[in-house]
């Protein structure tokens, strides 16, 4: 099943399967994708009814070489402390016009 933290912050977005604003909760997972030299990250959330997936974006399209090789390393293993403090982290979350649930 899914990664759970006390620490995180549910987000509401409105969910492409329901088709109302859900809360979504953190996976606790990345997924990484590479476009040539051009790398996104993103924390995977999902809906907490259906499931439906929203990838919450940490890095696109930043060149490969500037991030730091520990840290990819951290993206591709889905190191659950990084995804807790990601998920944790309200001001990342509120940068992305994501709203915390309460």
């Amino acid at each position: 099943m899914g990664y759970s933290n006390q620490k995180d912050y549910k987000i509401i977005h409105k969910c492409g399967h329901c088709g109302k604003k859900m809360d979504f909760v953190n996976t606790g997972r990345f997924r990484v994708n590479a476009n040539k030299n051009k790398l996104d990250v993103w924390l995977i959330y999902q809906c907490g009814k259906c499931r439906h997936t929203l990838n919450v974006p940490i890095y696109e399209r930043m060149a490969a070489g500037r991030v730091p090789e520990e840290l990819y390393g951290k993206f591709l293993e889905n190191d659950p402390a990084l995804a807790a403090r990601y998920g944790g982290d309200a001001a990342f979350l509120k940068a992305r016009r994501l709203v915390p649930a309460k």
